[in-house]
């Protein structure tokens, strides 16, 4: 069940049956969220899925609590908490609110880090039984491997990939990179677009870096393979992630990264050892690891790549993640196999 878009016919290509359910996903009118709510309630009552399970902020609060209005047992995911919760405290505690009515019924709710289910443990979002900690979405292993090395290069290239948001720290790399290169020769890629989102980067910012030469737009891109193969460290300094998958992408493909220290994206990243972290809304800080990362000799470099690797086969592949979540379906379906249990579990 998602909005009717252009990637709506890819989803039915790989066998899925589409159910468009219209919705804004940054709207804020309650008229439309009641509308949303009723939109829900209706297409869950034609399908009657054995099981409905969320993704993302408003399916998670109106798809949830149609299906508890529809007597259908839910499983959520909360794979990070957007940028909701990093636009001040009216916004925050209204979506509190929200999520608290959205997931009072759910059967568990799976977080992608500590962070944002201690998080919502302490604002009686969800109760503990509720909650669940999977590594993110999980990559592939086999998809995204490891490229053959090539030698150092005299001037290294640091690759951003992901929105072009103020939230994802896209500002701080512009900064850094201008003032990177007043001191090394260096190389800056950023793959992803603009859009409408109230958060979205400075155009005008993105487009002089480019035309001084600080940084290359590549644009979008639907592989982002032979760019992290061609990189020598992939950047992300967010704000605030779920568990970023550009970085685990970065992880299995063996290459190192430096990310900000902050919920999702340290639980990729171990300082000095898979990648260096540096301090959020900071250019200098940013500037900094890059400045460290481009003295590293090659060889630490290839060893920080090969740990990552390690940590992905570890910790993040997406067989795991899959485990994860066949393993609770398989507990709620025990559960409304009990006459006595099953009014719980929906």
């Amino acid at each position: 069940m998602v909005p009717q878009d252009e990637f709506t016919t890819d989803l039915e290509a790989l066998g899925m049956e589409v159910h468009p359910v219209a919705m804004n996903p940054r709207g804020l009118s309650p008229l439309a969220d009641l509308a949303l709510l009723f939109r829900y309630y209706r297409a869950l009552r034609k399908v009657n899925p054995t099981v409905f399970m969320a993704f993302t902020a408003k399916p998670n609060i109106y798809g949830s609590a149609a299906a508890a209005w529809a007597g259908i047992p839910c499983l959520n995911t909360v794979s990070g908490l957007g940028t909701g919760f990093l636009s001040g405290r009216l916004l925050e505690a209204i979506l509190t609110k929200l999520y608290r009515w959205g997931l009072r019924r759910t059967y568990r709710v799976f977080f992608h880090n500590a962070d944002d289910r201690n998080l919502f443990l302490l604002k009686k979002i969800v109760r503990p039984e509720q909650a669940v900690i999977v590594n993110g979405s999980g990559v592939s292993l086999s998809r995204f491997s490891p490229a053959s090395s090539s030698p150092q290069r005299a001037s290294p290239t640091f690759l951003f990939i992901g929105r072009f948001l103020k939230d994802k720290g896209v500002h701080e790399f512009l900064q850094a990179a201008a003032a990177v290169k007043k001191t090394i020769a260096a190389n800056y890629q950023m793959i992803g677009s603009l859009d409408s989102h109230p958060k979205a980067a400075c155009a005008k910012a993105l487009k002089l870096s480019a035309e001084l030469g600080y940084v290359e737009l590549v644009g979008e891109n639907t592989d982002v393979r032979p760019f992290i193969a061609a990189a020598d460290c992939i950047v992300l300094p967010s704000y605030r992630e779920g568990l970023p998958r550009v970085l685990l992408e970065a992880a299995a493909m063996g290459k190192p990264v430096i990310a900000t220290n902050v919920a999702g994206c340290r639980d990729v990243v171990e300082d000095g050892v898979t990648g260096l972290l540096c301090e959020p809304k900071s250019s200098q800080s940013l500037a900094g690891a890059m400045l460290s990362f481009a003295a590293m000799p090659e060889n630490d470099r290839q060893a920080m790549g090969r740990r990552a690797r390690d940590k992905a086969e570890r910790e993040f592949s997406e067989d795991s993640i899959v485990d994860a979540y066949v393993d609770v379906i398989a507990q709620l379906a025990a559960a409304m196999s009990q006459p006595e249990t099953r009014r719980a579990a929906v």
